[in-house]
């Protein structure tokens, strides 16, 4: 992995540029402003644009990120990555893996695949700095005219009204004001806007203190995997976490307990001792980035506060052990974007959004109760739940029942909306496959109209509903007819047909025919010949039926779009 001499992305910084609406009369208007330009408001950004909605974007720094911060990216935040044209750059840059390995005072107990299976485009995670991730999202944005992006734009001032909001913002030179149909605050833990309204986060924070150290290395220490150290030899009664990162740089987490001094920590005289104890002496190495945090799991008790919508960690805050809180965020935004859009285009009514808020609340709740679980056990705060904690890791040697118990960090995997009320139950039984509410699993698919081979994920699109349909018989002109006919006159719809491999292509017009190169859909989906999953624009399944019926395909798209008669 060598370092991307092209772009320096930590020294990078964004001049402040002079917008015409500073010079207007009246408070100019704009159809969605989001705050906060980072991974969560840049995600958003690009996908509303790629719906043809327009957005302002504005952030009050000039600078992307310092230091790695969030460097554990999960396959469902690839997935959306892909499909907002930035994927392939994230993976090619990024350190894919998968293992994770966990280690109990001076040996491994046992070790862990978090993608076992075969026939995934994407790995389970890869491991890359935030400031190549927002960099490559604003390189991104940059290609898209429906995004202007203001740099040194700080919110001072919000106000809603039944119309929308007014926002003030302050500049370099001076105050201006924009209008909004409806905002998206994604600035941050320490979020303005939150401040602004008067609203707050809660929840409980952890009285424990972690340091942060990446290293630069010229020798490979460790493979690519994540490591987990419980009271390791070279730091007693602590834990450690290893990554691997680009550029010769890994990233150690030094667990350093409630009564250590945050500042001193950081002094490169304290760090470098206990750098050199995991390496050995021997093993050159340079500081590149040190921090001190304490972690804490907070929401605020609505996402939705009337024409301002939260996301990322403006709304929630998890702990950084399971890697949850960026790509719940990204997952935030993908779940806002389609919803705003077919609001916009009028679609649906503004009543959808409220399922933006009930949808991510839900997601949010799951996150903090797995990093809850996740911190009580790396961190224990009694003599009892510490003799549990290590009882439970020398066990798990040995036995499998134990390591189910073992807890270095429930690493991120999308929520199941399986109580969203956008999901239409199903109406026959089916004995495996994907929920009502579960998101698109990927499989090898080839387009039978070119023979391009290629990923089910890479054929969904972020601004239709997909209709996935499984069999390809003689009848499948007149079961695409009437899945069209269902749809017509609601939102636009796409629809695939699953043949399986060897299968000789349908006569079907305005259908995508795709090949079931290795099975996998048909196992992953249930699909039997006939089935039919309604998809959202997010890629989540909102209805599934054992055969094709267009006006049932019609009532659920009206559920899941919020009008009357779903």
């Amino acid at each position: 992995m060598e370092r991307d001499d092209a772009v320096d992305y930590q020294a990078l910084e964004f001049a402040y540029r002079r917008s015409a609406d500073q010079d207007a009369q009246q408070a100019v208007h704009h159809p969605v402003v989001i705050v906060g330009a980072g991974p969560v408001g840049l995600s958003l950004a690009i996908d509303l644009a790629q719906q043809g909605i327009a957005s302002v974007v504005l952030d009050s720094g000039s600078r992307l990120s310092t230091g790695s911060r969030a460097i554990c990216f999960a396959k469902r935040t690839l997935e959306i990555w892909d499909r907002l044209g930035c994927g392939d750059r994230m993976v090619a840059k990024g350190v894919s893996w998968n293992v994770g390995k966990v280690f109990f005072r001076h040996e491994q107990v046992y070790q862990f695949d978090l993608l076992p299976e075969r026939g995934h485009e994407r790995p389970a995670f890869i491991n890359l700095q935030q400031y190549y991730c927002e960099g490559y999202l604003v390189e991104r944005a940059r290609q898209l005219p429906q995004i202007d992006l203001r740099w040194r734009h700080k919110v001072t001032g919000l106000e809603q009204d039944a119309g929308g909001v007014r926002l003030t913002v302050e500049t370099p030179e001076g105050p201006y004001a924009l209008r909004a149909d409806y905002v998206a605050a994604c600035d941050g833990s320490r979020s303005t806007l939150r401040q602004l309204l008067g609203l707050e986060s809660k929840g409980r924070v952890f009285r424990d203190r972690f340091l942060i150290a990446d290293i630069r290395v010229p020798a490979r220490i460790a493979p690519a995997e994540r490591w987990f150290w419980f009271d390791p030899p070279f730091h007693r009664n602590q834990s450690v976490l290893l990554h691997m990162q680009p550029d010769h740089v890994w990233r150690v987490d030094f667990q350093l307990g409630w009564d250590a001094d945050p500042e001193a920590a950081k002094q490169p005289e304290n760090v470098i001792p206990r750098v050199r104890a995991l390496l050995g002496e021997a093993q050159p190495f340079e500081l590149e980035w040190v921090s001190v945090y304490t972690f804490s799991c907070l929401r605020m008790e609505k996402f939705r506060h009337g024409r301002v919508l939260f996301a990322g960690d403006a709304a929630h805050l998890v702990s950084p052990f399971g890697a949850r809180g960026a790509n719940s965020g990204v997952q935030d935004a993908e779940n806002l974007a389609w919803k705003l859009a077919a609001v916009l285009r009028g679609q649906a009514p503004d009543a959808l959004l409220d399922s933006y808020a009930s949808e991510r609340e839900y997601a949010a709740d799951e996150n903090i109760l797995n990093s809850t679980r996740s911190t009580d056990f790396i961190t224990p705060k009694s003599e009892v739940s510490r003799l549990f904690r290590d009882a439970v890791l020398d066990l798990s040697k040995t036995h499998p029942f134990a390591r189910r118990l073992v807890n270095s960090g429930r690493l991120s995997v999308p929520a199941v909306l399986k109580d969203s009320p956008l999901n239409t139950p199903d109406a026959e039984p089916f004995a495996a496959g994907l929920v009502p509410g579960a998101p698109a699993a990927d499989a090898p698919v080839r387009r039978l109209a070119d023979g391009r081979d290629g990923w089910l994920l890479r054929e969904l699109h972020g601004s239709r509903f997909v209709a996935l349909l499984f069999g390809g018989g003689p009848d499948a002109a007149a079961q695409v007819a009437a899945l069209r006919a269902g749809a017509q006159g609601l939102a636009p719809l796409a629809v695939l047909v699953v043949v399986p491999r060897g299968a000789a292509a349908p006569d079907v017009a305005d259908a995508v025919v795709l090949e079931d190169r290795e099975g996998l859909l048909a196992q992953r989906y249930d699909g039997a010949p006939g089935t039919v999953y309604l998809l959202r624009p997010d890629q989540h399944v909102c209805a599934r039926w054992r055969r094709p019926d267009g006006p049932a395909l019609g009532r659920a798209m009206r559920r899941a779009l919020c009008l009357p008669g779903g």
